[in-house]
């Protein structure tokens, strides 16, 4: 019963029986210590969907929520992965972003990653949880934690009104690039608002189009253009929004790279990914890693995790 083109190396459990599942939790749980390798192998092979009716069960046999039971036996980066797993998708992005705007500072990472990366259906289910959950709009909560340029092209993502068809308009197509160029490359100062009207609004045929006619105009991919054009946060919204256009799990892969490479691991950005995609489009995101870097996404993992952590983490991303 997997959807038509499921790129996820998780995937539903055959003979499953969430009793039996809770059984085990349950078991991993009891008295001193905890068997956290009962727990990986229970969660880590079972759908979101599946995990729901584990939690239900639960709930329903015990009288307690899963997570606040798994919360309180682990810890760490371990615990982080674990209690996302438990989450449908659009709740995890939710509670994802009201965490990158908790207390000082925003982690601008996590608000890039999944505004510039979501469709318009995901962005409306996580704009109506996010309000359900935390009392006030998600637009509220990033007009008050990000401001300038960045802060409108995250608004106009929130909206969720990109146009999500097929149609290409050759001539528009050929405007769009001539205005993008005019208002960077070709002009002293940038006018960023037609990147954004651009960029955020049009539908992703008719902007792969507009790449390769801006390429023939400036010479650049627009990538580059961007880069010499902006910084900071603006710059890395707008190059998500065009990697996205052009491939997602590239997209991811590079992330997921830059996340571990040279010293430290950033690890709320490798978390996110695994935990987000592992249904998704695991599968490409590994091949475009492989592709892009020479190496494996497990054996980057393996060398810059360790313990339980590793151990989920590599079964989300599905062996070498």
């Amino acid at each position: 019963t997997n959807q038509i083109g499921n790129r996820g190396t998780v995937t539903e459990a055959s003979g499953f029986n969430p009793e039996q599942d809770v059984q085990k939790l349950r078991e991993a749980m009891k008295g001193t210590g905890t068997n956290e390798s009962a727990i990986i192998e229970v969660l880590a092979h079972r759908t979101i969907a599946q995990r729901q009716r584990i939690k239900e069960a639960y709930k329903q046999s015990v009288g307690k929520e899963l997570a606040d039971d798994l919360s309180s036996e682990l810890s760490g980066n371990f615990r982080s992965v674990v209690l996302g797993l438990l989450m449908l998708a659009p709740v995890y992005d939710a509670y994802e972003l009201k965490h990158a705007m908790k207390g000082a500072g925003t982690e601008e990472a996590c608000l890039i990653d999944i505004l510039a990366s979501r469709s318009n259906e995901e962005i409306r289910t996580i704009n109506a949880f996010y309000k359900k959950e935390y009392g006030k709009t998600l637009e509220d909560d990033v007009c008050g934690d990000t401001s300038g340029m960045f802060q409108r092209v995250l608004v106009s993502l929130l909206t969720a009104g990109r146009d999500e068809g097929d149609n290409v308009d050759e001539a528009l197509a050929v405007q769009d690039a001539k205005e993008i160029f005019e208002a960077g490359e070709a002009r002293w100062g940038t006018d960023e608002v037609k990147f954004l009207t651009v960029l955020c609004v049009r539908n992703r045929k008719h902007l792969l189009r507009v790449f390769d006619e801006y390429k023939k105009i400036s010479g650049r991919e627009i990538e580059e253009s961007i880069k010499r054009e902006m910084s900071g946060c603006l710059e890395e919204v707008f190059l998500a929004i065009v990697k996205c256009m052009r491939s997602k799990p590239a997209f991811f892969a590079e992330r997921l790279y830059k996340s571990m490479k040279g010293l430290g691991t950033t690890d709320s950005v490798l978390i996110r990914i695994m935990v987000a995609r592992a249904e998704i489009d695991m599968l490409d995101i590994k091949a475009e890693f492989q592709k892009m870097y020479s190496k494996t996404l497990y054996s980057f993992i393996k060398g810059d995790t360790s313990g339980d952590y590793r151990k989920i983490l590599l079964e989300l991303c599905g062996g070498e």
